[in-house]
């Protein structure tokens, strides 16, 4: 029997993925910067533009989190973002919720709907990285 030739296989590593962010907006900005600072992260970014489809595209796409703007003209945000919370597929997924500072009302419904962590619209692209971090250690 003739010696078979072994060559050794190269370890190649493994490529790295990214993590997934869906991200809910409808004011171009601070969306758009958002989608824009998270891929800079190295984030992989879903846009979800409707909120009825929330639970639905975190189930299938299976994210790292979720990034909301919690104010809308169209549609009952916190209501999506509470069906997401009280999924079994999505519960665990931490939410970062962002609006203007001078809505005390909807930050109170935020907090009652399980968003994880809530900040300003100026605070949400200048500070992504540490919030990113925190809403993690959280969840």
């Amino acid at each position: 029997m003739a010696p078979v030739a072994f060559a050794p296989r190269l370890l190649q590593p493994e490529p790295m993925t990214q993590p997934l962010a869906l991200v809910l907006y409808e004011k171009l900005l601070p969306g758009s910067q958002l989608v824009n600072r998270l891929q800079d992260l190295n984030y992989r970014v879903q846009t979800v533009a409707e909120p009825d489809l929330l639970v639905e595209c975190a189930a299938q796409a299976k994210p790292l989190l979720v990034l909301a703007d919690l104010e809308s003209a169209r549609n009952n945000v916190l209501a999506a973002l509470g069906l997401l919370k009280h999924n079994a597929e999505t519960k665990h997924l931490p939410i970062i919720g962002f609006s203007r500072e001078d809505t005390p009302e909807l930050r109170a419904a935020a907090r009652a709907a399980g968003i994880t962590l809530l900040v300003t619209e100026a605070a949400i692209v200048n500070h992504l990285p540490q919030l990113l971090q925190q809403a993690l250690d959280l969840e």
